[in-house]
Order: structure tokens, then sequence, then C-alpha cells
């Protein structure tokens, strides 16, 4: 009986022994793939950041028969507060020779903003989804007037007191 005590005791000294050494492996092994794994991820990310950077670099909105025009400032109050008044300069781009008369077109678009501004109250105005706004309608408005003879209205500055 003594002899199974012992057998028992390096049996089970054996067996902490085994699981010690095969927890370290499997510890070894998934410190290794992890690291592999994170070298691997880090250079696709990487692959792939310089790929949309190639992209967009080589992408042009505007071709070279294109002609940009200023839209001068012009200056109004907003609806509310009443007290409130905004300045915005722009510039409009068509295809070249498109518009018959770019001046009286340029008024015309002047006088649209001017009168889109006044319906306007400065909450509409704030931020950076106000400006985007602003700049989709006024966009809109420029479409409509030329019947899409402009392709753009650029905003150049928005200033308001």
């Amino acid at each position: 009986m003594a002899e199974d005590k012992d057998g028992a005791k390096k049996g089970g000294l054996g067996w902490i022994g085994a699981l010690a050494l095969v927890t370290l492996v499997a510890i070894g092994t998934g410190g290794g793939l992890g690291m592999y794994l994170l070298g691997t991820v880090e250079k696709s990310v990487d692959l792939k950041k310089r790929e949309e950077a190639d992209k967009a670099v080589k992408v042009l909105n505007y071709t070279g028969d294109l002609s940009l025009r200023s839209v001068g400032s012009a200056v109004t109050n907003l609806a509310e507060p009443a007290d409130a008044w905004v300045r915005i300069e722009s510039s409009i781009v068509f295809k070249t020779g498109a518009l018959p008369n770019p001046e009286v077109t340029i008024a015309e678009i002047r006088a649209d903003a001017i009168a889109y501004l006044r319906t306007m109250s400065l909450a509409q105005i704030e931020g950076a989804n106000g400006l985007q706004h602003l700049r989709e309608d006024l966009n809109e408005r420029v479409a409509i007037r030329t019947k899409g003879l402009v392709r753009e209205l650029i905003v150049e500055s928005l200033v308001i007191q």
C-alpha cells in the first residue's frame, strides 16, 4: 500500500506537470498566432488606406471645358432674428459657352440667393449640417433657375453678424 500512495503522488504531480506544460504551450501558441494576425491585419489595413488614397487623388470632379465665375457678394438680413445679417460670397461652375448671357444669369442667381436667405432663420444655418443644407438648397435653386446649365454653386464664404 505504501507504493500506491507514492505512485499516486507521483502520478498526480505528473498530471499537474503535464497540465502546466500543455498550458504553457497553449499560451505560447496563442500569443504567437495573435502577433502574426495583428501584423497581417495591420498590413491589410495600411494597403486598403493607400488604395483609397490613390483612388481619391485620381478622381476629378471637373474637366477642362468648364468655367468659374464669381457671383459676388450678397448681403441681406435673416428672417429670424431680424437684426441678424448674412453675407454670402459664391461662384458658379458651368460648361464654357453653355450660358448665353452669363452676367444676367449671375444677377438672377444672386437675387435668388438673397430671396432664399431672407426666409432662413439663424438656427437653420448653424453648424456643419446647416451649412450643408444651405449649400444643397442653393444648388437646387440654381439648377432650377438655369435649367441644369450651371453645374454647381460653390459657397466661398458665409458671414453672419
